[in-house]
């Protein structure tokens, strides 16, 4: 299982999202899964926070360096690719893949 090191600090400094970030209780959630990922056969593998993982199109690579936090759905401006990415799909996508090339490296 892969999950994202997140700058939790430096996202509480935004004041529109610090209330829903705060309750979201981070740190438990990464205790829980790294307690619970060893009973299942599974471990859980943490990608860096520097990782581009939703700037970065799934399919081609191409990083995507204009795209703003308000910008949930986007085209790759790689004119090859051109494909319709979620923001949320696509890191999560790119979180997977960055997760299986450590595993495997």
């Amino acid at each position: 299982m892969g999950i994202e090191d997140l700058n939790v600090a430096g996202m509480l400094k935004n004041h529109t999202l610090a209330q829903a970030i705060a309750d979201g209780a981070w740190a438990e959630l990464r205790r829980q899964l790294e307690y619970k990922t060893p009973a299942f056969g599974s471990r859980v593998i943490v990608i860096g926070r520097f990782v581009a993982s939703s700037k970065t199109c799934n399919h081609c690579g191409h990083v995507h360096d204009a795209l703003d936090l308000s910008m949930r759905a986007w085209e790759c401006s790689n004119p090859i690719c051109g494909l319709p990415l979620d923001r949320d799909l696509n890191a999560a996508r790119n979180i997977r893949d960055e997760a299986l090339r450590l595993v495997s490296a």
